[in-house]
This record gives structure tokens, sequence and C-alpha cells, in this order.
């Protein structure tokens, strides 16, 4: 079976690839299919964003198909940067940007007063666009004063996790999947994944 990752964010195909790793499914990126049209991501929630590209994409490409849409919510700012995210400094800017202007924003916010929380919502399509599953979840954290870690991408070195101690900039990307947004969301979808592809063997196809 073959699966399509509805992004050409090569950071999120790689987390996906390690979280759906134990599954007998070959996943492609969509940067294998130039061609295709892209999405307006014009939806007013994650959901409706997700839903958008895994429709559109596995009508594009005859594929089964699995879309994400993910971001930060911050409640100081009333949930922004939400679903503008990855473009909260303005179009293609850089993740460094996008946490300077963060940092920016929260700049007179005190250290109780940032709470803040990473969203995912996934969606499985069948090849024709057929919508099998939508699954969301979040993951409860505080924005960090400062930058601080290597590891993750976005907005992972400002996002402090308490119950680590830590940014997600500075844990291991294992360790960083057992509590994640996007963790929790693929380890829901892989068991639906297993049961459908059980299900797919049975029927003969």
């Amino acid at each position: 079976m073959k699966l399509l990752i509805a992004s050409t964010n090569r950071h999120k195909v790689k987390e996906i690839g390690q979280l759906l790793a134990e599954l007998p499914i070959a996943l492609v990126s969509l940067s294998e299919f130039p061609h295709v049209t892209e999405v307006e991501e014009d939806g007013e929630t994650f959901r409706e964003n997700a839903i958008k590209k895994a429709t559109s994409y596995a009508q594009q490409t005859g594929y089964f198909t699995l879309a994400e849409d993910s971001g930060l919510t911050v409640d100081a700012l009333s949930g922004a940067p939400g679903i503008y995210s990855a473009r909260y400094a303005g179009v293609h800017k850089s993740d460094l940007e996008n946490c300077d202007k963060l940092l920016k924003a929260l700049k007179e916010i005190p250290h109780d007063k940032r709470s803040a929380q990473f969203r995912c919502a996934a969606v499985l399509s069948d090849s024709s666009g057929v919508v099998l599953e939508v699954v969301e979840d979040k993951v409860d954290g505080l924005i960090y004063h400062q930058m601080s870690g290597l590891g993750g991408f976005g907005y992972d070195p400002l996002f402090f996790y308490p119950q680590f101690g830590k940014t997600f900039g500075e844990i291991t990307s294992e360790l960083k999947h057992s509590v994640s947004h996007r963790g929790k969301v693929l380890r829901k979808l892989k068991e639906i994944l297993k049961k459908r592809m059980v299900e797919f063997s049975k029927s003969g196809g």
C-alpha cells in the first residue's frame, strides 16, 4: 500500500515517516508530484485545511492521502498565530523570523501568562478523495522567553514543556514524539491504518 503525505515540508514528512515507520506502507512525498496544483489553505481551522488538502491531493494523484495541518496557538494573543503559524512573519519567511515576531509580540507578557498549545488535525482520504478519518489533538505548554535548543523545527525552540522542564528544541525527537500534538494524532492514525489494511486484505484488495 502506498500513502501520499500531502506536504512538501521535509521536517513534517520526516516526522510522519518516523511515527508510521512500523507499518508496511510505502510513503510518498508531495514533492514527487511537481505538477499538481497547490491547494490554497484558506480554511478557518486546522481541520478545514487538512480536509481540503487530503481530498484535493488524493483526487489529483489517485493515491490514498494523509494530510495534516498544525500550528501554535497562544492564549495571550487570542489564539494567534494559529492557522497562520507557518507564515506568521509573512509568506516565505523563515522559522527564525516567525519565532522572532512571536517573542516581540509577547515581550511584555509575564511567564505565567504565556500559555500555548501546539494543535494538529490529520485527515486520511481514499484515492478518490473521500474522507475516511479525521483525528485532532494538542499538547499544552508555555512560550519561553528566548529560543533554546537546536532540535525540532518551527516554534519548537520556544515551546517549553513543563513536565520535561525543557523546550521541544532541547529534547530528542523520540521524546518529543511521545507527547507532541503530531505524535498523539499519528499514533491514533497508525492504529486506524492497521485496521483498514486488515480489512483491505480480507476484501481481496
